[in-house]
């Protein structure tokens, strides 16, 4: 028994895809020298949607219609009218963006861009985790593959878990694939039937308490903003713990008090457009020579690649029709309870 409430049952140890592994690499391109009035020109030309996550570089979300956290950009992707979705973001948020837009096509600028999360919780693994609890309830967070989700009754993101949580009352519940966010959830929740299926983000996991602790010494006004993702030494020192959009609006908030966050550092980008003055301070990882703030599947995303897949029409990601029809009813399920 591991953590408050909460029960780790044994999975596989996710692997860590391999970033550009076997890959060949794309012939020479010559770009437009305007790149951005081009992408603009030619979203317009193939009535196009351009949404971003947080998570994006600073260039790709300026040129976006929407930027926002998994919630907002499954709620723009259900209410999209457009000819084609270009999804800047990870691999399973375009999926979700194709699962609520049959027969729309639904692009990526890089289809590499994976997720650790989603990654490490295959589908063929997963069943045989869920026929393990006969009887209980599977609650996915959004960061999963749609065979995952297929297999769910409900999907939760880092802004609703604890109302998705609070909503499946009555039997024992599998949580999936987020161990540090289900402890956290758990914690809210006062829940302790949750069966957690242990994986975790590349990202979050590589900040260090130590380091933080030394950090804080360092900055003593700073506020600490943490996303539950993050290891529980992590949020135990953390002022403030909250999904990405919550991060942001508590940055914004008190724009005069320094912030240390513990979070992707792509959430900057909004926090200085509203806040320009403030102090925002990336957490330290146990490697301090390392980008540990940067998803490094979230960056493999570029206005290259996105001016490219606007004019070639591609990668398209696409879904299997009958694991959508399965996996759309937890996503509209969410997206109603929210």
């Amino acid at each position: 028994m591991l953590g408050v409430g909460v029960r780790y049952c044994a999975g596989p140890v996710p692997r860590r895809r391999q970033l550009n592994d076997g890959i060949p690499m794309a012939p020479m391109t010559e770009f437009p020298a305007d790149l951005e009035g081009a992408i603009a020109d030619l979203k317009r030309e193939r009535n196009a949607l351009i949404l971003a996550h947080y998570y994006q570089e600073d260039p790709i979300q300026d040129l976006a219609d929407v930027v926002g956290d998994s919630l907002a950009l499954a709620r723009a992707a259900q209410q999209a009218e457009c000819d084609v979705i270009v999804f800047c973001g990870v691999h399973f948020m375009a999926e979700t963006a194709a699962i609520l837009n049959p027969g729309r096509p639904v692009l990526v600028p890089d289809l590499e861009a994976g997720c650790s999360l989603a990654d490490g919780c295959p589908s063929d693994a997963f069943r045989e985790f869920v026929d393990r609890h006969p009887g209980a309830q599977v609650l996915s967070y959004i960061n999963a593959s749609a065979e995952v989700k297929a297999m769910s009754d409900l999907i939760c993101t880092s802004s609703n878990a604890v109302k998705m949580v609070e909503s499946m009352a009555g039997a024992p519940l599998i949580f999936a694939p987020a161990r540090h966010l289900a402890r956290w959830v758990s914690k809210q929740t006062g829940r302790d039937d949750l069966i957690v299926w242990p994986g975790a983000c590349v990202v979050h996991e590589q900040f260090s308490a130590r380091q933080l602790a030394r950090l804080k010494l360092q900055h003593p006004d700073a506020d600490v903003l943490a996303h539950p993702e993050c290891d529980q030494g992590v949020l135990d020192l953390a002022d403030f713990v909250a999904s990405t959009t919550g991060i942001i609006r508590r940055a914004v908030e008190f724009p005069e008090r320094p912030s240390i966050v513990a979070t992707e550092e792509g959430d900057f980008h909004s926090i200085r457009q509203q806040a320009p003055d403030k102090v925002l301070i990336p957490a330290p990882g146990a490697d301090e020579s390392c980008s540990c703030s940067q998803c490094p599947y979230m960056r493999l995303n570029t206005l290259e690649k996105l001016y490219l897949s606007l004019r070639d029409g591609g990668p398209e990601v696409t879904v299997d029709p009958v694991i959508a029809d399965r996996a759309r009813v937890p996503i509209e399920r969410m997206l109603e309870l929210s």
